[in-house]
């Protein structure tokens, strides 16, 4: 799972076999291991057959998503690329929150793995 930040918006996208276990097991997480003292930071997208609306959290070192399931299964069956949503943030600003599936780069560097990427809609036509 990949996992960009940039002013109010957290966009993540995920592999394949990503989306599979978010569906099967109800959760997809990753970890970075930052500088000494072994520090880590984490984010995780999680199918929550509770929740009303997709919603994000920051708790101590970690970002979790929060995602309906119902909202999940239909996405990752279908034609969709992406799960957009937005919630308030401090100060009257809107947090932007994206999912999507992680597409094939059509022009990938060699040292970017591509295993697991979703065939790119273009690919066909190259």
């Amino acid at each position: 799972m990949k996992l960009r930040i940039r002013g109010n918006s957290l966009r993540l996208r995920l592999r394949q076999g990503e989306v599979r276990a978010l569906v099967e097991r109800g959760v997809v997480e990753e970890r970075t291991e930052i500088g000494p003292g072994s520090r880590t930071f984490g984010y995780a997208v999680r199918a929550d057959d509770a929740a009303r609306a997709v919603s994000a959290e920051f708790t101590g070192e970690r970002i979790v998503v929060r995602v309906p399931g119902a909202v999940v299964r239909a996405w990752s069956s279908g034609e969709e690329v992406g799960i957009e949503a937005s919630q308030p943030a401090p100060g009257g600003d809107a947090l932007r929150i994206l999912i999507e599936k992680d597409f094939e780069c059509l022009t990938a560097p060699p040292e970017e793995p591509q295993d697991g990427a979703y065939p790119h809609p273009r690919q066909a036509k190259c």
